[in-house]
């Protein structure tokens, strides 16, 4: 299955989107662009572990899927204005839900 992120800006009345491969890889400075956040910030998801964990010669590449979480991550932060060890929290506790409601499909499939 193929996921299709795109980015969509509204500057002065006119939207403008753009496709983001999630194979797609990313510098620091881009991927920081890519989310709308400052490359410091996004440092910080790594140190919070809200983005995946890389391995060292890797520390500063970015995929496609980090994008969506990092503006997950963003609108977390945002909307409850949660401090950053909050955000992870919660998006653990949100992926763990999807785990689970997924679980619970593939039950119900295997029992019709």
């Amino acid at each position: 299955m193929t996921t299709i992120h795109y980015r969509e800006v509204v500057c002065d009345g006119f939207n403008h989107a753009e496709i983001i491969d999630e194979h797609h890889s990313f510098d620091l400075k881009h991927f920081a662009d890519a989310c709308g956040q400052s490359p410091e910030w996004v440092l910080q998801l790594l140190e919070y572990d809200i983005l995946d964990t890389r391995p060292e010669e890797r520390i500063h590449q970015f995929f496609g899927d980090d994008v969506s979480r990092a503006r997950r991550a963003y609108r977390l932060q945002r909307d409850f204005d949660a401090s950053l060890s909050a955000v992870a929290m919660m998006l653990d506790l949100i992926d763990e839900v999807q785990q689970l409601r997924k679980q619970v499909r593939h039950m119900n499939v295997k029992d019709s």
